[in-house]
């Protein structure tokens, strides 16, 4: 049942409807960021080990090191994604890098694959939570 508002209140019931409506959408950003974050970590885990797996990062401690943590403030979430175990290897094999005689060593796109694709499934998931 709709509430009546006067022509004086009109300013006020817009705003509470606004402010209402701005929770419920920072607060499903919030769920979603958290969600694909985690997400993110492990589709990053998963395809370091299948990526590395020839290499000297095959026993899976470079995979098993991404994490996932969030931060929300009063009107913002931001998730991050980065590996706890070695912190500056993701930067040098996406790169590449320069070799001990010389030369440079060809980057391994792995981070950037999965970057797509949570980016793609972060929109998709916040417009199915704000249109719902």
């Amino acid at each position: 049942m709709a509430k009546k508002v006067t022509a004086d209140g009109l300013s006020d019931a817009i705003k509470g409807a606004l402010d209402d409506y701005s929770v419920g959408v920072l607060d499903s950003l919030q769920e979603v960021t958290q969600k694909v974050s985690k997400m993110g970590a492990q589709a990053l885990g998963d395809l370091s080990n299948s990526t590395f797996k020839d290499v000297h990062l095959s026993d899976g401690r470079y995979g098993s090191g991404w994490t996932a943590q969030y931060e929300t403030g009063r009107w913002s979430a931001q998730g991050i994604i980065y590996n706890k175990k070695y912190p500056g290897l993701p930067h040098l094999l996406e790169n590449g890098h320069a070799k001990r005689g010389g030369g440079r060593t060809a980057g391994t796109p792995h981070i950037s694959t999965i970057e797509n694709k949570i980016e793609d499934e972060f929109t998709r998931e916040v417009i199915r939570k704000i249109t719902s």
